[in-house]
């Protein structure tokens, strides 16, 4: 059997890794030169590397280890399945026990009528099912023109062809990754980058009527659905003010548009609630589920479809899409065994009453830090705006992402993964996450700040564009 072991030092594990390995969105030639972190272990809230360091991961992974690290119940159900069936596919009229369970778990969770659902290996290959599932939906509906689906700007939906052209990021879309037929962007409701004079309560109309504008501009026979993430993760953690969900909501009811929320990273508690969409109070037709539904521990994806759209479908013959991997049985127990302890150990529900607001009192504190301008937290997703100077939001003359790259490196070494957007820091605990785990979150995030600002201070950097 052949197993790589850890006894291997460092270095050469990072030689071995740069010679072969192709990390997704990385410089490689960059990595290659400092060698990549290699993580050996990781328990609770905490990541430990090859050289014994402990790291309080306050990313969750990548967003998704919602139940934390090393859970033997989902190893366990794992090893399980494996034996009695490792893999079969759900083509050709055939389906297995985890499938059917998972699939009725999620009807019962899911809100309203959102009964269906539809599989994939991840996120972004569910976008990618959206789009199809939008366009043929409106054309069994004798509509085949409706096809158009608007989008925004800084969104991210997946590196996918589809879903990278659904997200809003220039960098991906710059890449081999141009934006395919019929996908249309407007602005994002970020008040602090764009918001200018406006209140954050009139730009969040401002935003959102951008909608009914692109639906007028477009054509309302021509556009079938609108996409969004509740609350944009990678785009910086941009919580949209109080105004711009519900106006949004009326504009996709009085148009008859599909209403798609991508809670791939919302979904499973991350808000406080188990969707994001019931935080916001919205009614989504389809919803883009992946991360928290496993905790990370196997790759699954998915749809969920409500039941006129699910109808629709299933009424128009064969659905000519799917992947090899929808519906794994070893993907769809560990989903099981995760929902099981999300709701037997009370976690989003302690999330909402106890860890939630904890954390947010303490994050919200940080808007007393000289770099920090705006703190922003839904749940256990928070970001902050760095700046030098509050009152006019003002960006750094250095190039977007200087300042907060410089903070990521202070994060990483003092023990705190705190990923950076641009200049904006942001924070995606597992949900899991104690309250001394936050203090010790926060001591490490104000160090980190303050080593900064001292560093930025120094070099010239703490200058307004």
């Amino acid at each position: 059997m052949n197993v790589i072991t850890n006894h291997m030092p460092t270095q050469d594990l990072q030689r071995l890794d740069a010679a072969h390995h192709m990390h997704p969105f990385t410089a490689g030639s960059e990595l290659a030169e400092k060698g990549a972190r290699v993580i050996t272990q990781a328990k609770g809230v905490t990541l430990t590397d090859s050289e014994g360091v402990h790291i309080l991961d306050a990313m969750a992974g990548l967003w998704c280890v919602n139940i934390g690290y090393g859970r033997d119940e989902l190893a366990e159900a794992a090893a399980r399945q494996m034996r009695e069936l490792p893999y079969y596919n759900t083509f050709f009229q055939t389906t297995h026990v985890p499938v059917i369970a998972l699939s009725a778990k999620l009807a019962e969770l899911a809100p309203r009528d959102l009964n269906h659902v539809f599989y994939a290996g991840s996120g972004s290959e569910a976008n990618d099912t959206n789009i199809r599932l939008v366009r043929h939906y409106w054309a069994q509906k004798g509509q085949p023109n409706r096809n158009i689906i608007i989008s925004r700007k800084n969104a991210y939906h997946g590196s996918t062809l589809g879903g990278g052209s659904l997200g809003g990021m220039s960098g991906m879309q710059n890449q081999g990754c141009p934006v395919i037929p019929d996908i249309h962007h407007i602005d994002q409701p970020n008040w602090w980058s764009e918001g200018g004079d406006l209140s954050p309560e009139d730009f969040g109309l401002e935003r959102a009527r951008q909608l009914e504008t692109a639906i007028h501009d477009l054509g309302p026979d021509r556009v079938g659905a609108f996409i969004a993430e509740p609350v944009q993760g990678a785009g910086g953690v941009i919580v949209p003010p109080s105004t711009y969900w519900p106006e949004i909501q009326r504009i996709c009811d009085e148009y008859g548009i599909l209403l798609i929320a991508d809670e791939v990273i919302c979904g499973f508690g991350r808000t406080g609630h188990l969707f994001g969409s019931e935080y916001y109070g919205i009614r989504p037709h389809i919803m883009t589920i992946a991360k928290g539904l496993s905790s990370g521990y196997a790759p699954i994806g998915g749809s969920l479809v409500c039941d006129e759209v699910a109808q629709v479908i299933n009424d128009g013959g064969d659905f000519n899409h799917g992947y090899t991997y929808s519906g794994h049985p070893v993907s769809c127990a560990v989903a099981l065994e995760n929902l099981r302890i999300l709701e037997e150990e009370k976690i989003v529900e302690t999330v909402h009453d106890t860890t939630g607001p904890y954390l947010a009192e303490k994050w919200n504190a940080l808007t007393d830090h000289p770099l920090v301008g705006e703190a922003k937290i839904v749940g256990m997703m928070g970001s902050l705006a760095l700046t030098p100077h509050k009152a006019s939001r003002a960006a750094f003359k250095s190039p977007v992402g200087t300042v907060g790259l410089h903070c990521r490196g202070k994060c990483f070494g003092n023990g705190l993964i705190m990923r950076h957007v641009g200049d904006r820091m942001i924070i995606s605990p597992p949900l899991v996450i104690n309250t001394s785990e936050i203090d010790t979150l926060i001591d490490r995030a104000v160090q980190s700040l303050d080593e900064t600002y001292d560093l930025i201070r120094a070099e010239g950097l703490y200058e307004p564009a």
